[in-house]
C-alpha cells in the first residue's frame, strides 16, 4: 500500500502528457511519469519515493507502438519485457529481456522503465549500445531523436519534464551473430555480478556490460583488445581485466576480486565462442 495520496492522470497524446506534467510541476506537486510502475511503487511502498501525481503514459501510441519503419524497426518505451521477448525481431534483446527479473515482473518491467531506472543494472541498455540505437524523446518541443550513446552515458538523460517515447533499431543488427552471459552469484533470478552481451559485425566484436561497474556501459578500449590479432586469447583476458579494474565494484553479491575472476572466465568464454562466427 502506498502510504499518501496522490493524483492520476491517463492523457492520450504525448503533447497532453507533456503539457499536463507542465502544469502540475507548476502547481508544485511534484509529478512524475509513470510506465509499467514497478520501481515506482515499490519506492513510494517502502517510502524513498513521493510524489503528488502521475502522469500514465499507457495510452500514448508512441509508447505502445511496434513498427518496421524500412531499414528501421521502432519499439515504444511503454513495451514490456514480455513483449520483447514475444517479438523476439533482436534476438540479443529478447535474449536480454528474458534474464531480467522473473516471468510475472516481465509483465510489468518496461523498456523504458529500463532504462530509466534508478536501479544500477539496466540491462536492456546493452543491445541498444551496442547496435546504436536512437531514442525518441517527448518533450515541450515535440518528439526529437538522438542517438543512444549522447543520450545514455552511465544513466539516461531525461531533462525534467520529458519522457522517453520509444528506441529506433537499425535492422541490419537483428540477424548479427551475437552472445549473452549473465552470471550470479546463486539463483538464474538474481541481480547480475557481471552480464555481458556482444554483437559481431564482420569481423569486428561488439560488447557491452552491467552489473560489473556501478552502471550499464560499452567500452571502446576494451574492444580494441577483444579484436586484437596480436596476442592470445589468455593475454587478451588478461588485458580486459587489467582495463577495467578501476570500476569494478563490490557489493553484497560479490567482491570486486571476484568479479575480476568471472569476468576473465567469461571473456575467455566469449572468445572462444565467438571464434569463427
Amino acid at each position: 500500500m502506498i502510504p499518501f495520496d496522490f493524483e492520476y492522470y491517463r492523457p492520450d497524446t504525448a503533447e497532453e502528457a507533456v503539457s499536463t506534467f507542465a502544469k502540475l510541476e507548476a502547481e508544485g506537486k511534484e509529478p512524475v511519469y509513470y510506465g509499467g510502475g514497478s520501481e515506482l511503487i515499490s519506492m513510494a511502498r517502502v517510502g524513498s519515493r513521493s510524489f503528488g501525481a502521475v502522469v500514465d503514459l499507457k495510452n500514448i501510441p508512441e509508447c505502445r507502438a511496434m513498427e518496421d519503419r524500412g531499414d528501421h524497426f521502432y519499439l515504444g518505451a511503454g513495451l514490456t519485457l514480455s513483449d520483447l521477448i514475444e517479438w523476439n525481431g533482436f534476438p540479443l534483446l529478447s535474449k536480454t529481456a528474458g534474464r531480467i527479473a522473473d516471468h510475472t515482473m516481465q509483465c510489468k518491467i518496461t523498456l523504458g522503465g529500463n532504462l530509466a531506472a534508478t536501479i544500477i543494472y539496466r540491462e536492456t541498455a546493452l543491445p541498444l549500445l551496442l547496435s546504436d540505437a536512437k531514442l525518441t524523446f517527448a518533450g515541450a518541443d515535440g518528439l526529437k531523436e538522438y542517438d543512444m550513446d549522447t543520450v545514455f552515458q552511465e544513466r539516461l538523460l531525461l531533462p525534467r519534464g520529458e519522457f522517453l517515447a520509444g528506441v529506433t533499431l537499425d535492422k541490419s543488427c537483428f540477424s548479427l551473430p551475437y552472445f549473452h552471459e549473465k552470471k550470479t552469484r546463486n539463483e538464474k533470478i538474481d541481480y547480475p555480478l557481471i552480464t555481458a552481451a556482444g554483437l559481431k559485425k564482420g569481423r569486428t566484436l561488439r560488447i557491452a556490460f552491467s552489473g560489473l561497474a556501478a552502471y550499464p556501459f560499452r567500452d571502446a578500449e576494451v574492444e580494441k583488445i577483444l579484436n586484437s590479432s596480436f596476442h592470445s586469447r589468455e593475454r587478451r583476458a588478461d588485458k580486459v581485466v587489467k582495463c577495467l579494474s578501476d570500476i569494478i565494484q563490490s557489493d553484497l553479491s560479490g567482491s570486486a576480486e571476484y568479479r575480476r575472476f568471472v569476468l576473465k572466465e567469461t571473456i575467455l568464454n566469449i572468445l572462444d565462442t565467438m571464434k569463427g562466427v
